[in-house]
């Protein structure tokens, strides 16, 4: 997959075409007890798609991990042969409407800071904060994505390399993100309409 480098935008995903995405949450990883299905709903101005769930911070009784609270959703394009080719462009633009939580926005390049024999993408990560109940059409220039590790930011200069994605994917956690979100245990949902890739200047 590549992007049109005369285009001054360009589509990446449209969220009603579920069959493009995977969701997991920490029930998956038989941690906690989080749920989120994806689905589809129809607009008058088109299908949009739905992600929502609950978020529970109980733990999975049993578990083998070492923690202590559960509370993430999250849901992912599937995996594909090539590249997105974002190279061109500087900014991610989401239409969404959200609930008055703080998501995150990840883009997963390929694996070229992990170690020698790691599997795992490279996560570039940042927060999208909406108002609630609205349509909303949200700006991310790349800069402000930072390099995390299994959500946690790696404290090191590293740079993006935009002309490999292999992914992107939305999650929520029930508890971080800014200050002024609304956060804790519940269900959440956010309606989402597309992903664009921007060339602002």
């Amino acid at each position: 997959m590549s992007a049109n480098v005369m285009a001054f935008q360009v589509v990446v995903f449209l969220f009603h075409l579920v069959n493009m995405f995977v969701t997991n949450t920490c029930f998956d990883y038989c941690v906690g007890l989080s749920s989120a299905p994806l689905e589809i709903a129809d607009a008058e101005n088109g299908a949009t798609g739905i992600f929502s769930g609950n978020l529970s911070l109980d733990v999975t009784e049993g578990t083998k991990w070492n923690i202590s609270r559960g509370g993430f959703c999250g849901m992912r394009s599937k995996k594909f042969d090539g590249f997105i080719d974002l190279d061109p462009f500087d900014t991610i633009v989401i239409k969404l409407k959200g609930d008055g939580r703080c998501y995150i926005s990840t883009i997963y390049t390929e694996n070229w800071v992990n170690s020698l024999g790691e599997e795992e993408d490279n996560s570039w990560q940042a927060f999208v904060f909406v108002p609630k109940d609205n349509w909303y059409i949200t700006k991310i220039p790349l800069a402000q994505y930072l390099p995390t590790w299994r959500g946690n930011v790696i404290d090191a200069r590293l740079e993006m390399n935009p002309s490999r994605v292999v992914g992107m994917s939305l999650s929520v956690n029930a508890e971080g993100g800014v200050p002024s979100a609304k956060s804790g245990p519940r269900d959440f949902r956010v309606d989402l309409d597309w992903i664009k890739a921007l060339r602002s200047q």
